[in-house]
């Protein structure tokens, strides 16, 4: 199954695979933020084949399991991660029913660019997509949406991989989803795959203006030019998160070299050399002064992993 050379850390080749896990491995540039520590050990598997070593590989060890997709939604320790972390990055496979309208795509697909590939085509349903930063996967566990839609009004199933190897299919019914959230959240359950229904008939003129469009609204008021993880508060309805905190002045706030985006009040951005623990203590000082003025304490959409010191000044 695998091959260790020594007793200290070293790559683990996976037989039968080109798939190695990694040790030590870092993890700022795997994430949107770039920042972070590093990953105990560290996979990225490029085929099923792979992924079924490496879930083989993790069950004989006694260790926590971290699932990361693009990174884009998450704010990871800059003292690192215990255990595995395991990446669906390049897992990537799409299929397009011309008859139904469905789209069947691996995890590892970037959602946006599957939003474009249905514009092409004149299927409606995904054009709110185009937008997130995300992979399918993390779409499918985070229930991702943007203009007033969400995954959950286009999936069908979702096919998620157990940690003992057991799979199956799950529909948006059993994925229990509400605003951002879905079963999947907290579990370490990976999606393999997921399927869509569009609907088909419309001008692809038509489709690819709205999908622009949406691209264009969201150019226009949301920061790109640094890295951030996006929205970083869910919306506490009916508020907007971003309005309430820039309603506190705190746009342009710094704690080190973060910073709440002059921009987007609901965006916390890496202006050069932000730590994590610096980017944790805006989000605190952020939710401690929202609850102070409007007694709501907002909850982060981004995911937090690892240690952090709250007190830590």
């Amino acid at each position: 199954m695998m091959t260790v050379s020594s007793a200290t850390p070293c790559v683990i080749q996976l037989r039968g695979t080109d798939c190695q896990i990694l040790p030590n491995f870092s993890l700022a540039d795997q994430t949107s933020y770039r920042v972070g520590g590093q990953a105990q050990w560290y996979a990225a598997p490029r085929s099923w084949e792979a992924l079924q070593a490496t879930f083989e590989w993790f069950q004989t060890q006694d260790m926590p399991l971290m699932l990361l997709g693009a990174g884009s939604n998450l704010l990871i320790s800059d003292r690192g991660i215990d255990g595995l972390v395991l990446s669906t990055r390049f897992l990537r496979h799409r299929g397009f029913d011309a008859e139904t309208g469905r789209i069947t795509v691996a995890a590892g697909e970037p959602i946006a660019s599957i939003a474009w590939q249905a514009a092409k085509r004149g299927w409606r349903g995904l054009e709110w997509a185009v937008g997130i930063p995300g992979t399918v996967g993390g779409a499918v566990v985070m229930n991702a949406g943007a203009h007033h839609q969400c995954t959950a009004d286009c999936l069908i199933s979702a096919v998620v991989l157990s940690p003992d190897g057991t799979k199956e299919t799950l529909t948006p019914k059993d994925l229990n989803y509400s605003y951002r959230k879905s079963s999947l959240q907290g579990q370490s359950k990976l999606v393999l795959e997921a399927t869509f229904q569009l609907e088909m008939g419309f001008s692809r003129q038509e489709i690819m203006q709205i999908t622009q469009q949406n691209l264009q609204q969201r150019k226009s008021s949301q920061p790109y030019d640094k890295p951030s993880c996006g929205s970083v508060f869910r919306n506490p309805t009916p508020h907007a998160a971003g309005w309430l905190i820039e309603q506190l002045g705190l746009k342009g706030y710094r704690i080190g070299d973060a910073e709440i985006s002059q921009r987007h009040a609901n965006f916390i951005l890496n202006c050069g050399q932000a730590k994590a623990q610096d980017i944790f203590r805006l989000i605190r000082h952020v939710q401690e002064q929202v609850e102070s003025h409007w007694s709501l304490l907002l909850e982060p959409e981004v995911k937090i992993l690892g240690e952090f010191s709250p007190l830590e000044v």
